[in-house]
């Protein structure tokens, strides 16, 4: 619903979006040269792995990784098929839809995933949490889910979530 009058930011406001803005153009780029230098793969190739080595399930649906990560169902397609190339995961014919696949962490993938998380986990915690305050952490807790929540009203969350 568009409103008849544009509630412009305050000069604190608009503060406050400049700097979420560079964090959210910073971020995603410092976490891809970290996995590149440390381990050799993208960001979402780790979150791919993460997830499939998090399950109980021995493999996923396409759908379930995407829903997990929150991403268009088209994103995680492709980066599918360059694992799949890279022999991290296998896709295999879905016994309950044949039409579907199912997702499998490969040994390889198993190695990839165990072998890169101690170094993606140092780059989180010094990044995030050891540069805050426990208040600050603690306003981002409340502050994060409520920011997400307001997408999802708005309905501009990816499709498959």
């Amino acid at each position: 619903m568009k409103s008849e009058e544009t509630r412009w930011l305050t000069d604190s406001e608009q503060d406050l979006w400049r700097t979420l803005r560079e964090f959210l153009w910073q971020f995603p780029s410092a976490m891809d040269r970290q996995m590149l230098r440390d381990s050799k793969m993208q960001s979402g190739e780790y979150s791919v792995l993460a997830v499939l080595s998090e399950t109980a399930e021995p493999s996923l649906r396409p759908a379930d990784v995407a829903t997990a990560l929150r991403w268009d169902r088209s994103r995680l397609s492709h980066l599918l098929r360059r694992m799949e190339a890279k022999g991290l995961i296998s896709r295999c014919s879905d016994e309950t839809d044949r039409r579907g696949h199912q997702i499998t962490l490969t040994a390889q993938g198993r190695q990839t995933i165990e072998e890169a998380a101690p170094s993606h986990v140092n780059f989180v915690r010094e990044t995030i949490f050891d540069s805050l305050e426990p208040s600050e952490r603690t306003a981002f807790e409340s502050a994060l889910p409520k920011i997400l929540a307001s997408l999802e009203q708005q309905g501009l969350k990816p499709d498959g979530c």
